[in-house]
């Protein structure tokens, strides 16, 4: 065992050895470096052809993810002057199970094309800028519940 293998725990190696190694391999395979050559002009070629299918599988990949969130997004239709309420995503840190995630109703100001709105908190008259996917129509004020009221008497 050699005093290199004790301390590191592994062989040494020399770059005489593995040249010597490696014409040993040469000399043992008889091999013929023009064969080798267009052997790794295949292999390169073969290399080549892998990279454009993955490219490829990539693409596709990415197309039908992109159609599926795509799909996923709710269209709605935003109409300036109308109330919305506004998502809390924070809310759900903290365990209030009985806690509305949803905050407001604000006035909905602006829509812009790609789907941010600006909101108007009408207690605050604070104005601020949000993503559409945030906020949902707001139908307390806008309904009309009608009220029937039933007397019951003893017949």
């Amino acid at each position: 065992m050699s005093p290199y293998r004790l301390v590191y725990g592994k062989a040494c190696h020399l770059p005489i050895e593995l040249e010597h190694k490696t014409f040993w391999a040469v000399k043992k395979l008889n091999f013929d470096l023009q064969q080798a050559g267009s052997a790794r002009l295949l292999q390169l070629n073969e290399l080549e052809e892998h990279r454009k299918f993955s490219y490829e599988n990539a693409k596709l990949y990415k197309e039908k993810t992109k159609a599926w969130h795509d799909k996923q997004i709710q269209k709605r239709e935003l109409i300036p002057g109308k109330k919305v309420l506004l998502f809390n995503s924070r809310l759900k840190q903290f365990l209030r199970k009985l806690k509305s995630r949803w905050s407001g109703p604000f006035k909905l100001i602006n829509v812009y094309p790609f789907g941010a709105v600006d909101l108007l908190d009408e207690r605050t008259g604070r104005e601020f800028k949000v993503n559409g996917q945030r906020v949902k129509q707001y139908w307390g004020e806008s309904v009309a519940r009608m009220k029937i009221t039933t007397i019951l008497t003893n017949p």
